[in-house]
């Protein structure tokens, strides 16, 4: 009844000539690129250091076919999670040139991804209207996290499958392509595993719904996809099946606890989606706290957007507007599996996590202006352009190195412990022993429920001769590390690369008791 009832409220738009989408591509591609042009100066930041720079599985010509066989979380951190696709293109980006080829790389898959955005605004609605959503799209500030920092590929890389998925199946009714681009989407990332949802929901809402035989097919070539997928997955992750990674703020939080405080977190994902003026590179505690109790007024706060959300959903749909109502669909099936909601992720809140939700609000939003003025319009996407142009391309410079993000953590959230934890870490490869240790004790007395201050400062401590102080601090590690082995294999491999092999021998000694 639904789809009917939408499908006759909302026939069909009639497409323009194939010469008005390659013009709007072409203006959206060149907005998506030339507000990250600062990021051809980028280098090597963050997570950058530990998947590419250090990564010797990416440094072999081998990498491009050995990704498929290794977790993308290094084994000696405990083995986790699987991207082999966004593995395999680091290990070809290395041995094509250096950094500024890498960011080129992620520049390029952000351009396809606006007019990807831009192909479905003009083949749902018009050109206008596809020209709003892929510029819109293009130069939105919560973006710069995944297309400026290396890492953030695997969002760029799962999105840019996820919609092509999404047009093959409405579009093109095109099962192989669809399929094919679902299996590529699911070795970049998993959240692209959403996309069956976002067919199903569009063709539930009347999004040139094919015939019954060939929605079979569909299900049948996705179950397919979906069971070879989690085989190979499970193969190669079975070593660390127990490895479970919480974001820090739920270590040691009862399930009620966390699940208040992912909702109270809807706050951030609106505000970031809806007006990005403030963005941040850490969100972790003290920024974020745990919330425990409803009367919270962050919880109150996430709770409310929430509602406003099920309020428009419902307002689209009672006035019969698919567009924006999938659009709405959309933003929360792509936030879900990064939610905290469903199961626990390695993090409360990261701008990157929003690259694929942002599709939807950009569709809806286009779709609210077609009501428009075309003078209106103009002058809407004029503003935004201008004001999210000049503030993406403002924080680029931020992911410019390792030093320039960790000083904006330090700036932009004062109150986190990842500010100190990562100086610590900066002065113990600089052998600067004394000021590792007291900057890992200040991250830990900010935020005592991770281990990564206890381990970083016991090195520090144990270089310095002050061993029962280090014995300490690993006892307090203990209580918080998972998996523990991963953590002191990863600080006993940092003691060898530093030329401390004494320090490693006592980390890794350490490790092997609790072991037994």
């Amino acid at each position: 009844m639904l789809s009917a009832e939408l499908e006759t409220a909302a026939p069909e738009v009639v497409a323009a000539p194939l010469g008005d989408l390659r013009r709007v591509a072409a203006v959206v591609a060149a907005c998506a690129i030339v507000v990250y042009l600062g990021a051809l100066w980028n280098r090597w930041a963050f997570d950058d250091l530990l998947f590419i720079a250090g990564s010797d599985l990416v440094h072999s010509p081998s990498g491009v076919w050995r990704a498929f066989l290794e977790p993308y979380l290094p084994p000696q951190l405990g083995g986790y999670l699987y991207r082999p696709l966004v593995i395999a293109s680091y290990a070809i980006d290395w041995h094509i040139d250096g950094t500024t080829w890498f960011h080129a790389v992620n520049i390029l898959w952000h351009a396809g991804c606006a007019v990807l955005v831009a192909t479905l605004a003009y083949r749902w609605l018009d050109g206008r209207a596809a020209l709003f959503a892929g510029i819109c799209f293009a130069v939105h500030p919560v973006h710069v996290e995944a297309v400026a920092n290396v890492v953030g590929r695997a969002e760029l890389m799962a999105t840019g499958f996820t919609l092509l998925a999404v047009y093959a199946a409405l579009e093109r009714q095109s099962v192989l392509w669809c399929s094919a681009a679902w299996a590529l989407g699911l070795l970049s990332k998993e959240n692209a595993a959403v996309a069956p949802l976002l067919v199903m929901t569009a063709w539930a809402m009347g999004f040139r719904r094919p015939s019954a035989k060939t929605m079979i097919v569909q299900l049948g070539a996705w179950l397919a996809v979906g069971a070879a997928y989690l085989a190979l997955r499970r193969h190669v992750l079975a070593p660390y099946s127990e490895t479970v990674i919480l974001a820090p703020v739920f270590v040691g939080e009862t399930w009620a606890h966390a699940k208040l405080t992912a909702v109270a977190s809807i706050a951030d994902v609106a505000r970031l989606l809806v007006v990005p003026a403030k963005l941040r590179a850490d969100y972790s505690p003290d920024e974020r706290t745990i919330v425990t109790t409803v009367f919270d007024g962050r919880f109150v706060l996430g709770a409310l957007c929430a509602l406003l959300w099920l309020g428009l959903l419902a307002l689209a749909l009672r006035r019969r507007r698919r567009v924006e109502a999938l659009g709405l669909v959309w933003i929360a099936v792509a936030y879900a599996p990064v939610s905290n909601l469903i199961l626990p992720v390695g993090v409360l809140v990261a701008e990157r996590t929003l690259y694929l939700s942002s599709v939807g609000l950009t569709l809806a939003v286009a779709a609210v202006t077609r009501g428009l003025s075309n003078r209106t319009t103009a002058a809407l996407l004029g503003v935004i352009a201008v004001a999210g142009g000049i503030r993406t391309a403002l924080r680029v410079p931020v992911w410019r190195s390792d030093l320039t993000a960790t000083l904006s953590v330090l700036e932009d959230s004062p109150r986190s412990y990842v500010g100190p934890l990562i100086v610590s870490a900066r002065y113990l490869e600089q052998h600067r022993d004394s000021a590792a240790l007291r900057t890992a004790e200040i991250a830990a007395q900010i935020f005592p429920r991770e281990a990564r201050p206890y381990l970083i400062g016991a090195h520090a401590a144990f270089n310095l001769k002050q061993l029962h102080l280090a014995d300490s601090l690993l006892g307090r590690a203990d209580r918080f590390c998972n998996p523990c082995r991963g953590y002191y294999d990863a600080q006993a491999v940092m003691a060898e690369r530093l030329g401390e092999p004494d320090a490693a021998r006592y980390l890794t000694a350490h490790a092997g008791r609790l072991d037994r």
